[in-house]
């Protein structure tokens, strides 16, 4: 039995390939003195009934990059540690049954192309010709992934354990951890039923278990891990002589099959086959009372339940008639864990000091070397390389309870392969989270929309509108919502619209000292008292970490405005930063926002308020609206004159009515971001991320190098301005067709990929197609003509003058 030491730099629970390779990439950053724990053998839980594929598909920039590193690692990783393992890159083909999974197909081509991965687009007789017993009749068409393919699970997680025990590591099987302890200096002690271990960080890697070793943190500022476990089901077939004659003749084995469009993959095993259905009449396990989950479910499987996924496997055999020939050798039927999006849960614990999480994967094995080295990262060097906010946890907050948790995971596993539409709102466990005004928004027409469980309103329909769920899947901007939009941008534009925006994240920090801690926080300078002013936090890199609207109401008094979905992100960052003295209390779920922007805004207002609304802009002011107490910002995100209404719950209701009453016309997301394209106003995470440096960004005008503070990120910044930026952030006006830019489109010149978007919109009051994106320095020139690839199509993109499209000069919104 191993011995089990004391002290650890890192505890590592789980024993899984994700744990494993968390192991193994510490140690390749020079961390050696970590530990693994593992209650049972590796491989015990998720992994080891793995189905094994490797695909490196994604219409996801991060989980991409992700899934790309890890076919490059297992690549060599049987040489580098001197395991052997079976890998088969068989490249893969994907079936598109329409035109919108054509363009999908085109954008994630793009994507892989960008990062290295030789995508090609098939019509279906190469299809045919490189996979002989494909029927192809129905297809419009087939993208050839040359990197997918598959490995054996337990022998990729024994060549990570193996090289990470080579530097060092130790790795303890056979020993449940039992709990945690935090001491008083934010280091931890790790319970087990053979000692206790010392360490300075924890990673919660356990799989379909994390949410019960979750549990233990709640006493230091966790919460409940957001998942659930589904049942996945795959069949081996029995072996197939065909399918042995064409390996034997082409010296490999056939192509992996994934007909997304019907929801399955089939990929050659031995020489016969492997169906891996996502059916939409799926199962949640472990969710009822009468259906617990087990102390410990290592190495188990569930009974098989073919008559779920009959309907599939009858397709597959149609597709592939070849596969009828033979019967079915196996069933697996096995737990994977789901986070509510399908995605894994990778970064910083939510609320809880040194404590990390890499867990709920339900692609481990394809994502599991590329997770271990972000995980790694995040540990020893406090960020990563690419921006990974898709799979950050504090992406969720409270409003994830297990109904939620139930319901999504449900949704996302019986839509795995579905396509992600711009319009589209999946429908499943809606309404968490409401504003005071929410039965009225809905009443004047309101098609809603999430965003970090609030429920706000995306468009406005008019009586006969087309508000379907389907009439939502389309790439394109076209649809019952885009003469809506154009309706509301023009009141915005022309007269005043009003959006009622729940969710805003407010941290009222105040105390001695407040003043001096927020000059080290934050990149630039600070308002005035009676001020507000935009302010940026960067990482040790210069990039951009976070934006805050900073409200200055005393000395040493302040009040930090985020984005609603970086509340868990941005709240962390915050209280983890403040000096003893200085308090951070939220209000977030406390108070309401309305915009209320237009040229009429001031006499819509005027007739309501006692507020001053002579003040300038960037000025703030407590005041009666409707009689109720309200609290008013002079600034506007649509880039016309405008102010934001801040006000208790219970109030919010008097005021929206009355601001509708005198005239206001409801607006919507969709034409919000719209209108703040034509100003270039940055989108954070996604125009502002930690894949661009504040430099990068065009935000130097919000860094001052020369106030004395050593501001995070203040060395690094100085460096690049002397070295000079490799990109830079434009707007661009685009030639598009019926679709506007996605993020991540690919910017080209000539056949050369010099930049990507991080936004794109249609903008109704410049009557053009906008992105915004970083490209080339050198390239960064008003007048330059370039290319976006949006949807497979390049559109021809003119680099537009460093200011705003809309009003460059700020008048309306100074007015």
């Amino acid at each position: 039995m191993a011995d089990i030491p004391t002290k650890a730099k890192v505890v590592i629970i789980g024993g899984g390939v994700v744990g494993c390779s968390s192991l193994y990439h510490l140690a390749k950053k020079g961390w050696t003195d970590c530990v693994l724990l593992e209650k049972n053998e590796l491989t015990a839980g998720s992994t080891w009934h793995a189905a094994g594929n490797v695909p490196t598909f994604s219409t996801s920039w991060s989980i991409m990059n992700m899934q790309r590193y890890s076919t490059e690692l297992y690549s060599g990783l049987a040489e580098e540690v001197d395991y052997p393992m079976n890998y088969h890159q068989s490249g893969s083909i994907r079936l598109a049954h329409t035109k919108e999974r054509m363009q999908e197909f085109e954008r994630a081509l793009s994507m892989g192309r960008y990062q290295g991965i030789e995508m090609e687009m098939w019509t279906p007789e190469e299809a045919k010709a490189r996979y002989p017993f494909l029927e192809t009749h129905d297809l419009e068409g087939v993208l050839w992934d040359p990197s997918d393919g598959d490995i054996d699970p337990a022998q990729v997680t024994q060549a990570l354990a193996k090289g990470a025990r080579d530097m060092g590591q130790k790795i303890i099987r056979f020993c449940p951890a039992t709990g945690v302890t935090q001491n008083d200096d934010g280091t931890w002690v790790v319970h087990t039923e053979k000692g206790d271990i010392e360490c300075d960080y924890v990673v919660n890697a356990a799989g379909y278990y994390a949410q019960r070793v979750g549990e233990w943190f709640k006493p230091y500022g966790g919460r409940t891990v957001p998942m659930m476990v589904m049942s996945h089901q795959y069949l081996l077939t029995e072996q197939i002589p065909e399918v042995e004659a064409w390996s034997k003749e082409h010296g490999g084995k056939l192509p992996l099959i994934r007909d997304v469009d019907v929801s399955y993959y089939l990929r050659q095993e031995k020489n016969g086959y492997n169906l891996g259905p996502y059916e939409p009449n799926c199962k949640g396990h472990w969710m009822t009372e009468d259906d617990q989950m087990p102390d410990d479910f290592s190495f188990q499987l569930w009974q098989d339940d073919l008559d779920r996924i009959e309907d599939i496997v009858t397709d597959a055999m149609e597709r592939v008639p070849l596969m009828a020939s033979s019967g079915v050798s196996s069933v697996i039927n096995g737990p994977i864990p789901y986070a509510p999006d399908g995605l894994p849960l990778i970064g910083p614990m939510p609320g809880v000091k040194n404590a990390f999480e890499a867990c709920v994967f339900t692609f481990g094995i394809a994502q599991g070397g590329g997770a271990g080295k972000v995980l790694a990262e995040w540990i020893v060097d406090g960020h990563t390389e690419w921006d990974m906010w898709a799979v950050d946890p504090r992406r969720y907050t409270d409003y994830t309870d297990q109904d939620y948790c139930n319901q999504k995971g449900m949704e996302v596993y019986g839509n795995e392969y579905a396509m992600h539409f711009p319009q589209h709102e999946w429908p499943a466990a809606r309404d968490k989270k409401l504003s005071p005004n929410h039965a009225r928004v809905k009443k004047l027409g309101g098609v809603m929309g999430a965003y970090n469980g609030w429920e706000r309103a995306n468009w406005f329909a008019q009586p006969g509108d087309d508000t379907s769920e389907a009439s939502t899947h389309t790439w394109g901007r076209s649809g019952p919502w885009e003469q809506r939009i154009k309706e509301e941008c023009e009141a915005v534009r022309d007269a005043c619209g009003v959006l009622d925006l729940p969710g805003f994240t407010r941290l009222w920090v105040k105390g001695e000292g407040a003043d001096e801690w927020l000059r080290g926080f934050v990149t630039g300078g600070l308002p005035k008292v009676g001020r507000i002013n935009l302010v940026y936090v960067a990482d040790s890199r210069g990039r951009i970490v976070t934006e805050f609207s900073c409200i200055r109401l005393e000395e040493d008094s302040f009040v930090l405005i985020t984005a609603a979905t970086a509340q868990w992100h941005d709240g962390d960052m915050v209280r983890n930063s403040v000096p003893a003295g200085v308090t951070v209390t939220e209000t977030t779920n406390d108070r309401d926002a309305l915009l209320v922007a237009g040229p009429t805004s001031r006499d819509v207002l005027a007739g309501l308020t006692d507020a001053d609304l002579s003040q300038g802009w960037l000025t703030h002011q407590w005041a009666k609206v409707a009689g109720k107490d309200a609290f008013l910002i002079r600034v506007s995100f649509t880039g016309e004159l405008g102010w934001e209404v801040h006000a208790a719950n219970e109030d919010m209701p008097a005021i929206y009515e009355a601001i509708f009453g005198a005239g206001a016309k409801p607006f919507g997301m969709y034409a919000l971001n719209s209108l703040r394209i034509e100003k270039g106003y940055r989108a954070w995470k996604g125009d502002l991320s930690t894949d661009y440096s504040m430099l990068e960004g065009g935000l130097e005008r919000f860094v001052k190098l020369d106030k004395p503070q050593d501001f995070t990120g203040k060395a690094a910044i100085q460096s690049e301005k002397q070295q000079g930026r490799k990109k830079a952030f434009v707007t661009l006006k685009v030639d598009a067709g019926n679709a506007d830019a996605p993020y991540m489109s690919c910017i080209s010149h000539g056949d050369e990929i010099v930049g990507e978007t991080t936004s794109g919109a249609w903008g109704y009051r410049v009557n053009s197609s906008i992105a915004l994106g970083m490209v080339r320095t050198d390239l960064a020139v008003p007048g330059t003509e370039l290319e976006v690839e949006i949807y497979g199509v390049k559109c021809k993109a003119v680099v537009q003058e460093d200011q705003p499209m809309w009003d460059p000069a700020n008048e309306r919104l100074r007015a």
